[in-house]
């Protein structure tokens, strides 16, 4: 598999003006259109994830492992620790994810290929399994998450959902451009040269495994707080968040926006969402087999990803 380059210069200028654009709307779009691009948006952070993996060589089929871990963090220290600040909530989430990643990290890596995938999905399914016998939690039901405050301010109703959507806005536009900075470093390069060829990595005196940990890490942290966003979001957890499904839906939403650049997983992720919410609205009955055919569709014409949209407009713009 090839991956087209991370670097442009151009990169950081248009995630920030696309972020200006995003957050200009918060007030001129309605409120169900800002918390379908607040879930979107937060799924897209665990799909970045994904994709940092994918760009390495390693496809985890258990990311939602973090994804819930993030939402459970926030969920947790909410209600049994009184924590009711956003930003406390979404830190104690991430730390909590970063603490796992750390602990299984080091097993996880040593791994490559089916192996791998099929570890972390046993993880997700193990931290699923626990769930659903947890009466304590909830059990298959889980619990409601309690209306966070910022920074002291507890905004109501519409203000409420605003306030979430552009914190989740921030939030994402800050983590695209530092996984961008991320890629395009010396440790991005390496740990795609340990997809292409370990043996030379290990030649140049660097180890492939160290170099997969840390990948493996900042993947965990940054889909815990896509969970933890989405907890707050939704004010609901529940087992589901790690179940197998939930990680095949980061999956394909990684193949669907492709990986050909930081904004491709925020591409696919409000396309996902949107195919999905018109198709569930429009066919309430068959809207699983309307979905699967319109992204199949997508997939087949555009087996390299939306992102791939971007990439002929530059090559035509720049042959004309």
């Amino acid at each position: 598999m090839s991956f087209p380059k991370f670097s442009s210069s151009s990169t950081m200028p248009a995630l920030l003006l696309v972020a200006a654009v995003f957050v200009a709307a918060a007030w001129v779009i309605p409120a169900w259109m800002a918390f379908l691009l607040t879930l979107a948006l937060a799924k897209a952070l665990v799909v970045l994830g994904v994709v940092i993996q994918m760009r390495a060589g390693l496809v985890s089929f258990g990311q939602a492992l973090f994804y819930c871990i993030g939402g459970y963090g926030v969920g947790l220290a909410s209600q049994y620790l009184g924590v009711g600040d956003a930003f406390v909530l979404l830190a104690l989430g991430t730390v909590a994810a970063i603490a796992l990643a750390l602990l299984c990290g080091w097993l996880l890596t040593r791994y490559r290929e089916i192996f791998y995938a099929m570890l972390t999905l046993a993880l997700s399914m193990i931290l699923y399994g626990v769930l659903v016998k947890s009466s304590a939690l909830g059990s298959t039901d889980g619990f409601n998450v309690s209306p966070p405050s910022f920074l002291g301010w507890v905004p109501e109703g519409d203000a409420r959902k605003r306030t979430l959507y552009l914190m989740t806005v921030v939030l994402a536009t800050l983590a695209a451009m530092g996984f961008h900075r991320f890629m395009v470093s010396s440790l991005g390069r390496v740990t795609e040269a340990v997809r292409e060829n370990e043996i030379r990595v290990e030649y140049l005196g660097l180890s492939p495994q160290r170099m997969l940990f840390a990948n493996y890490v900042l993947a965990a942290g940054v889909s815990a707080l896509g969970g933890g966003l989405t907890a707050l979001a939704s004010g609901h957890i529940d087992p589901d968040m790690a179940f197998w499904t939930t990680s095949g839906e980061f999956v394909f939403i990684a193949i669907l926006g492709g990986t050909g650049h930081v904004a491709a997983p925020f591409i696919g992720a409000i396309v996902f969402s949107v195919v999905r919410t018109f198709a569930i609205q429009e066919a309430p009955n068959t809207w699983q087999m309307t979905l699967g055919i319109v992204l199949l569709a997508l997939v087949l014409f555009l087996p390299k990803g939306l992102w791939s949209l971007v990439e002929r407009s530059k090559k035509r713009g720049a042959s004309a």
